[in-house]
């Protein structure tokens, strides 16, 4: 199995935080387990080049898939999903702010959906999974995607904002700032900052951050699972355990250590891989 990211080109750098790529073929007979996939602080574009994935949404019970080419905002909720034994996934993690300056479509738009990314970009989006499947590196499947993605950039683009110059940094700390203090950074009042956020994220500043702080604190226990949740919760910035806890119980309908056992049955788990990207 292959589990990498790539950093985007200087062109892409001030929109997308990151390329993520998972690779495996799984000949075992029968299917991978059910990959249990919590609230993230990401908007993505991704690229299924071989099988597709169905999720299933918790809460709702509603049902998305068999899409070759899929973008979606932030998930508020835990999902399931449940993907093919023949898997190549190009993945597009946009910065914050990024998909909106990508398409310049308010991103409350996004928020809880799969969507057939096909009904959003320009038609060249049907080729590049035929152009990945040529491909024989990594790298040169990263450079299809960035080619179309600087395609799409020239073709309906918009300027950076405020907001954006604000949360640039927010994934090179592992403490969560407050809005306040964002609010400060963009040189805007609370109030006006947290409407434009809203817009360009489709979710709230405040609970961005929470989604942002309880990430840190899952991939943390999956780093270093020999450390105590106490001991995660202080790094991570919560009051206590019980701070921590109410978080996770809140984003994922689970305990901590609930949680982490059923993610010790992930698919990536059975390649000896752990989610910590």
């Amino acid at each position: 199995m292959v589990l990498q990211e790539y950093k985007p080109s200087l062109m892409l750098s001030e929109h997308i935080r990151t390329f993520r790529l998972v690779h495996y073929e799984y000949k075992l007979d029968g299917s991978l387990p059910i990959k249990a996939y919590p609230p993230r602080p990401e908007q993505c574009l991704s690229f299924y080049a071989r099988d597709c994935e169905t999720v299933e949404y918790q809460n709702s019970g509603t049902k998305a898939g068999n899409l070759s080419s899929v973008l979606f905002g932030h998930q508020t909720e835990l999902t399931n999903r449940f993907v093919g034994n023949n898997f190549l996934l190009i993945q597009v993690v946009f910065k914050p702010g990024g998909l909106y300056r990508l398409t310049g479509i308010p991103c409350n738009n996004f928020t809880n959906q799969y969507i057939d990314a096909e009904a959003v970009f320009s038609k060249e989006i049907k080729q590049v999974n035929d152009k990945i499947n040529d491909c024989k590196s990594y790298l040169q499947m990263i450079e299809v995607v960035e080619t179309f993605l600087i395609h799409e950039l020239t073709r309906t683009g918009c300027d950076q904002h405020a907001v954006d110059i604000a949360t640039t940094n927010l994934f090179s700390t592992s403490l969560t700032p407050t809005v306040d203090v964002l609010a400060k950074i963009a040189c805007q009042s609370t109030r006006h900052f947290e409407r434009n956020f809203k817009e360009r994220m489709g979710i709230s500043p405040k609970y961005y951050l929470k989604v942002m702080r309880f990430e840190n604190a899952f991939r943390m226990k999956n780093k270093n699972p020999q450390l105590d949740w106490l001991s995660i919760a202080i790094s991570c910035g919560y009051y206590d355990y019980q701070h921590l806890a109410r978080d996770y119980k809140d984003l994922t309908g689970y305990t901590p250590n609930v949680f982490h056992q059923i993610d010790l049955n992930a698919p990536e788990r059975i390649f000896g891989e752990a989610d910590t990207y």
